[in-house]
């Protein structure tokens, strides 16, 4: 991974980081509220040796290095029992010697023979007058030390050359120091979270991931991706609630991309699968039957999940009569075919106890065959492969199956094991389709996609591309066969029906026309306001 894999690692895992970020700055901002303040109060000592000449440089020396050498064995005495013993008495502490010794430090200066006490305390006055008791036993402990059998004094000498002051500050907690380790140990954290995440997720993302996923499994095409949009199980055709939007876009993509797979032999009935339930698959089949209508030709769309069945209810059809009955022998197919618009559609029917044998019955492959020779496509919705083996039974009676993975879910291992399953039925994969894919994952393509949508039409373009919608058109339409009859002329009493994309007349045009040809005349205001 170079640097911009990691950038696109931590863009991709914001979320993470930034709440483990935030809650280590929380866990350095309670630390800093919940602690206890504590003082720290020095103070210093110079250590000499007493009795030497002042003219006799050679004994100066030995006894500065004498002094240095004894120094840094004079601060293990500072903590001694014979210190902090005299001094909880002293000052009638309420704690232990030792307690009192793990709050008490002596430091030496390198190379000078000073030392530095320094008493740790939950008040600030108490830590001053603790100081001041210590470097007082301090040295007379070591005075009584250094001094020889039968001598009255002792040569070595400490003299306190400052006292420990009263601290003005807590020395602990600080809330800068506290809040900057909470924040820098919670972005690391996330940052540690968001790679370890991102090593151990075997999803795929991008078309890209996709593709090189496949190329491993000697697999098929990537067709396309289809962009994610919160609103597509309130509003499952593309084509109908956002003709130029991404979703769209990326259903004609893949439309043209099916056209050219095989160029000789082209698809014509096509299964739409997925390696588990939730991937989208029936999202995809229903949007590229709307798709292939759009071009003008005959399309079915097939429901053989007889498991979870969902085209139904994502289109508003009846579920109850569908394929299974026109396998038990109940209804003719042409019966139980419904429209969804632009395409038909026969959907599953009742749901059956033995899906998999009906599945593999001769009367679905006299259906399935009877319906290629009636539409110019027959897209199939099939249940997944993995769970169940409904997909791989129609092997032998589509062209070609439509793998659909979605983005961030579908596992590597998942695609393998469908593509194994597949093959080992011999069927044909004709190629697989990113879907839900995330629009900043795929900017490249998405973001071309957003130029060219249409260009926003002002003054009178603007008042016909709001007039455009059929509802509208009709009622224009209306408006302008009352004027002509009030000039009079004959007026048939319907408009010519505008074609749709599945051949037939769109109802929506002419129902309207009908209405007002069959109105009496108005007055010749109405067709003041037409031509106007």
């Amino acid at each position: 991974m170079d640097l911009r894999d990691y950038l696109r690692v931590l863009s991709r895992r914001w979320r993470a980081v930034t709440v483990l970020t935030l809650l280590g700055t929380a866990v350095g901002v309670l630390l800093t509220s919940t602690a206890i303040p504590e003082y720290r109060a020095t103070a210093k000592l110079f250590v000499s040796l007493q009795g030497s000449s002042d003219s006799d440089t050679a004994q100066l020396a030995q006894g500065n290095l004498f002094t240095q050498a004894r120094v840094r064995s004079y601060a293990e005495v500072a903590t001694s029992p014979l210190v902090t013993r005299h001094v909880v008495k002293q000052l009638k502490l309420k704690t232990s010697p030792a307690a009192l010794s793990s709050r008490i430090s002596a430091t030496v200066q390198p190379d000078t023979v000073l030392l530095q006490l320094t008493v740790t305390d939950t008040r600030a006055a108490r830590a001053a007058r603790i100081s001041n008791a210590v470097a007082e036993r301090f040295a007379g402990v070591i005075r009584s030390l250094e001094r020889p059998v039968g001598a009255k004094s002792s040569p070595v000498r400490l003299s306190i050359t400052e006292p420990a002051s009263v601290p003005t500050a807590p020395f602990s907690p600080r809330p800068s120091v506290n809040v900057t380790l909470g924040l820098l140990g919670g972005l690391i954290l996330g940052v540690g979270f968001a790679l370890a995440r991102e090593t151990l997720d075997s999803s795929l993302r991008t078309t890209k991931a996709l593709t090189d996923a496949l190329a491993g499994f000697g697999g098929p095409p990537v067709l396309g991706s289809i962009v994610h949009d919160p609103q597509a199980t309130s509003q499952p055709l593309a084509l109908r609630d956002d003709m130029h939007g991404l979703r769209a876009e990326g259903f004609r993509r893949l439309r043209t991309c099916l056209q050219f797979v095989d160029v000789d032999r082209p698809p014509k009935v096509i299964a739409v699968t997925s390696a588990l339930s939730g991937e989208g698959k029936t999202s995809v089949a229903v949007n590229l039957a709307a798709t292939l209508a759009e071009t003008g030709a005959s399309v079915c769309l097939v429901d053989t999940d007889l498991r979870r069945p969902s085209t139904a209810r994502t289109l508003g059809l009846i579920g109850d009569a569908g394929l299974t009955t026109a396998l038990i022998g109940r209804a003719d197919v042409q019966q139980l075919l419904q429209s969804a618009g632009s395409f038909s559609v026969l959907t599953s029917g009742a749901v059956p106890p033995n899906p998999t044998e009906l599945l593999g019955s001769a009367q679905l492959k006299s259906v399935l065959r009877g319906l290629a020779e009636r539409f110019d496509h027959v897209v199939v919705d099939t249940a997944p492969v993995l769970p169940v083996a409904d997909a791989s039974v129609i092997a032998s009676e589509v062209d070609g199956y439509l793998l659909v993975v979605r983005a961030s879910r579908t596992s590597r291992d998942q695609i393998g094991e469908t593509l194994r399953a597949l093959r080992h039925v011999e069927a044909s994969v004709v190629g697989t389709v990113l879907n839900m894919a995330s629009p900043k994952e795929e900017r490249g393509a998405y973001g071309y996609a957003y130029e060219y949508r249409p260009q926003c039409h002002t003054g009178r373009f603007a008042r016909l591309a709001r007039i455009s919608h059929p509802g509208r058109i009709g009622r224009l339409l209306g408006m302008a066969g009352i004027a002509r009859a009030v000039r009079g002329r004959r007026y048939a009493g319907t408009a010519p029906a505008l074609p749709t994309p599945g051949g037939g007349p769109d109802a929506r045009l002419t129902a309207p026309v009908k209405a007002h040809a069959e109105e009496p005349p108005r007055s010749v205001a109405v067709e003041q306001s037409v031509q106007s």
